[in-house]
């Protein structure tokens, strides 16, 4: 009995033992696809890292005399308004070349850092637009506006995020080469079919709208450590209303997740505000130097171009103040109040008779 026990086991163990060497060899024929297919997707993920970091890689800074020998003769440059002209044609090529704002598949969507920093640029491009369409080229409020200038500011509005039916690229595009037209009006012999005026109160407002701008951004950033601010809407005006009421003291504060959308978006303004006010220096170089503004106006570039220096961190710190982390956006915010702080001071210098 004993014995025929003994014979069941070790037929049973015998039967077990061929079952997991067929088991074995069943998962050992398979593994080789399993591998490729593992080998696959971890090679298409390396690409899509690659090709993201690639893409989100933040242009270099170009000269605007250098690039204005691509549209114009050399002859031509000094004419007023070609620089200016070209330094939005330059700055709106440098956003949509590698364009990510509205991708919708791998790896565009990662890349929101670069999304907003091309946002911050675009904005800046809108507006110098419609400075050129409302001021520049115009030598009164009565004066008609230039019919390619008039085609041109709308398309540079159009929804930065829109991917099909129109895409954003072909709307910009075709703004782009409405601009292209005005500036090849500007440089005919005749110049009777365009104009640029390199006047101050032209130049005074624009910059009235890139002073709100980074105003607005100064603010943004230094509410990354959140803050309580008293309520001055209303101050300096006793008759002065408001539609509703707002509370007397706020808090305010950046939610974590915006905070590096944006430290890059001010990055990208300030990028495509640097080149901007590099093509006024060119083009209303008469008018600083009377105003003995030209020194204003290197100063604003120097203190934007401190908001281009290499990133070294992986993440952008949300440190307090004086604590032990540091706080990238309120290092970027400090530049920008004390450029917005020099612009006041030029818009000055500009009203004065």
């Amino acid at each position: 009995m004993l014995q025929k026990l003994t014979q069941q086991i070790q037929a049973a163990r015998t039967r077990a033992v061929a079952h997991c060497k067929s088991a074995a060899e069943d998962m050992s024929d398979g593994r080789p696809w399993l591998k490729l297919v593992a080998m696959g997707l971890v090679l298409w993920l390396l690409i899509l890292l690659i090709w993201g970091w690639m893409k989100s890689q933040e242009p270099e800074m170009f000269d605007i005399k250098e690039q204005a020998l691509g549209y114009v003769s050399a002859e031509h440059i000094k004419i007023h308004g070609v620089a200016t002209t070209v330094s939005l044609l330059e700055v709106m090529e440098a956003v949509l070349d590698g364009y990510v704002s509205n991708d919708i598949f791998l790896p565009g969507v990662w890349l929101d850092n670069r999304a907003n920093w091309e946002y911050g640029a675009l904005v800046q491009v809108r507006d110098l637009s419609k400075a050129l369409r409302e001021a520049f080229s115009r030598s009164q409020s009565q004066s008609v506006e230039n019919k390619s200038l008039m085609m041109a500011d709308p398309l540079f509005n159009f929804d930065s995020a829109s991917w099909i039916m129109p895409d954003t690229e072909k709307e910009y595009r075709t703004g782009m080469g409405h601009v292209k037209d005005y500036l090849n009006q500007l440089i005919k012999d005749e110049r009777n079919t365009a104009q640029f005026y390199a006047r101050a109160d032209n130049l005074n407002y624009w910059l009235a709208t890139v002073e709100s701008r980074l105003g607005s951004l100064s603010q943004r950033l230094s509410a990354s450590v959140g803050q309580r601010r008293l309520n001055t809407d209303l101050a300096g005006d006793s008759a002065a209303a408001q539609s509703t009421s707002s509370p007397a003291e706020m808090e305010i504060k950046t939610p974590w997740l915006e905070i590096d959308d944006i430290f890059y978006e001010t990055r990208g303004s300030a990028w495509a505000l640097i080149h901007i006010l590099k093509a006024v220096e060119i083009d209303f170089a008469e008018v600083l130097a009377k105003k003995n503004a030209s020194v204003s106006v290197q100063q604003i570039i120097r203190e934007l171009e401190a908001t281009q220096e290499t990133v070294y961190s992986p993440v952008i710190l949300n440190g307090s103040g004086f604590g032990t982390l540091a706080n990238h956006s309120l290092v970027m915010g400090s530049y920008i109040a004390r450029a917005n702080a020099a612009i006041i001071n030029l818009r000055e210098l500009l009203a004065q008779g």
